[in-house]
């Protein structure tokens, strides 16, 4: 669902209805729903957070945290953030408001009735501003588009190896994200 409204991206993060399931965007300048993800999505989501969060103990994963910045407020499925860039209130928790600033990584897991140009463009955003690495996960090819500054997007599959950020001791295959998705 698409709203134009019209509103500033202060604007919108004054909406009460921003946070609701599933969350609202706002890019270039319109009001974007996102689509509700569905069991293969929150699976995944769950398994990649946990893998993310094991691997390391400089980063913490989170699951659809609003990223405001750049004239644009978007919610990834996945955020990984430094410990130290947490933004804390003054009773030194986690700010419920999600963060202002590009996260060094973002995944987003493509949905069957998501449009992959949106998700791209979302992902290509966060790399203008300065996240470091960015997945795209299609279900439906069983692959995962890689984006990192600088370079072209690589498209891996089967027994590729992902790359993860530097400090993040994960060593994973394409294969093994899908597997996830298996009954054992």
């Amino acid at each position: 669902m698409t709203i134009v409204l019209g509103k500033s991206l202060q604007e919108f993060l004054q909406l009460a209805y921003i946070d609701e399931s599933p969350a609202w965007e706002y890019i270039n300048g319109k009001v974007v729903q996102k689509p509700m993800g569905g069991g293969k999505h929150s699976l995944l989501q769950k398994r990649l957070i946990t893998a993310i969060d094991a691997g390391c103990s400089d980063y913490e994963a989170f699951p659809e945290l609003r990223c405001s910045f750049g004239n644009r407020s978007v919610v990834p499925d996945v955020v990984v953030v430094t410990i130290e860039q947490l933004p804390l209130d003054e009773n030194g928790d986690i700010v419920s408001s999600g963060i202002e600033f590009a996260p060094p990584w973002v995944i987003e897991i493509l949905s069957h009735v998501q449009s992959q140009t949106k998700v791209t463009g979302n992902i290509l955003h966060c790399l203008k501003y300065g996240t470091r690495l960015g997945w795209l996960v299609d279900l439906n090819e069983c692959s995962i588009l890689v984006y990192q500054p600088h370079s072209l997007p690589d498209l891996l599959s089967g027994k590729d190896i992902l790359p993860v950020l530097d400090g993040v001791s994960l060593t994973i295959t394409v294969d093994d994200v899908f597997a996830w998705l298996k009954r054992k």
